[in-house]
């Protein structure tokens, strides 16, 4: 994965920096006017938030790393609040459906993040802080200047130490200096430690590893055969798709994905047509039902439903982990399939 679009492996030593002292001048914070909106708070400035440790958190909704890193995020919220500290979430999108207001604000319920979101539908406050990762986390002190930076998943109790430090400066006492211990579950959980399946996107702007016979038709309709044997990490359409440079349409149904990946998690970016008619699914791992190796959005039986545009977790496997062939099976038309990802 592109650390541009996402963080799919940390490289010790590379991620994140030291903490700037006070003396080397660091980065005054930019502003924040360049949101479309903002969800759970009013308006907030940098001068608004003067007086303030400030740790500002860029994410997207459908993002597997920013997805894993947020309940960490909502646990510093809390626990550090009463203390002096803001959390900002800046939602910055990747693809075109999360520049959507309401998909945010029903992201945010559902992800239960109750700290201020402003929506950088048009990248402004990205591009005024030059950053270029999902996830990325600017830590601020009281006077607006950019102690510390942290690209990528990871470091979690350096970063919980940093918010510390920077509290302290600002008079906080009595602070508890444990660091959270979090037991996530579903996508949010920790990734496993044996992953060989790197993020794959459908829309041909990016696709790689495509393995159907047919080669991929740009923003035209055309029938595909998914590959017989695909190797690991190959993977292939069957039916009727328009793919374009973003995602893949499914035309007409029945169609279907096949993927070969090595992981214990996989996931699908997924939405159903525009008029919000939801969208039947059926997997398979190895050619059965998954069983107890379905994902938190996927039956035994493997059967499931999209309702919304979003990330889905479709595989979760319980024992060892091995190459394996993963088949989803559209039973209606009008499915967008944006990417994979693993865990």
């Amino acid at each position: 994965m592109n650390l541009k679009i996402g963080v799919f492996a940390i490289v010790a030593g590379l991620v994140g920096a030291v903490l700037f002292s006070q003396s080397q001048r660091p980065a005054a914070m930019p502003e924040l006017n360049g949101a479309v909106g903002w969800l759970n708070s009013r308006a907030l400035t940098a001068e608004s938030l003067r007086g303030k440790v400030v740790l500002v958190n860029f994410w997207t909704y459908s993002c597997i790393n920013s997805l894993r890193e947020l309940p960490y995020v909502k646990a510093w919220a809390a626990k550090y609040k009463d203390a002096g500290l803001v959390v900002i979430g800046v939602h910055a999108p990747e693809f075109g459906f999360e520049k959507d207001r309401a998909n945010v604000k029903n992201a945010v319920f559902d992800l239960k993040v109750a700290y201020p979101i402003s929506i950088d539908s048009n990248h402004l406050i990205w591009q005024a802080f030059r950053n270029e990762y999902w996830p990325a986390d600017y830590f601020v002190d009281a006077k607006g200047r950019i102690r510390y930076h942290h690209f990528g998943e990871g470091e979690y109790e350096k970063s919980e130490h940093i918010i510390q430090i920077l509290l302290k400066e600002n008079g906080a006492t009595g602070l508890d200096e444990s660091t959270v211990r979090i037991a996530a579950d579903g996508a949010e959980a920790p990734p496993s430690d044996d992953v060989r399946s790197g993020e794959t996107y459908v829309g041909y702007a990016r696709a790689e590893n495509f393995a159907s016979p047919e080669r991929i038709a740009r923003d035209s309709r055309k029938a595909y055969n998914p590959p017989a044997n695909p190797a690991l990490n190959q993977w292939g359409l069957g039916g009727s798709w328009n793919v374009g440079a973003e995602s893949g349409k499914l035309e007409s149904a029945p169609g279907k994905i096949v993927f070969r990946f090595h992981s214990r998690d996989l996931h699908m970016v997924l939405g159903p047509a525009k008029n919000g008619v939801p969208v039947r699914f059926k997997i398979k791992l190895n050619g059965i039902a998954p069983g107890d190796d379905h994902g938190s959005d996927s039956g035994a039986d493997g059967t499931g439903e999209i309702r919304q545009p979003r990330m889905y977790q479709l595989i979760r496997q319980k024992g060892q982990i091995k190459d394996g062939t993963f088949e989803i099976e559209f039973l209606d038309p009008r499915v967008e399939a944006f990417s994979f990802t693993f865990g």
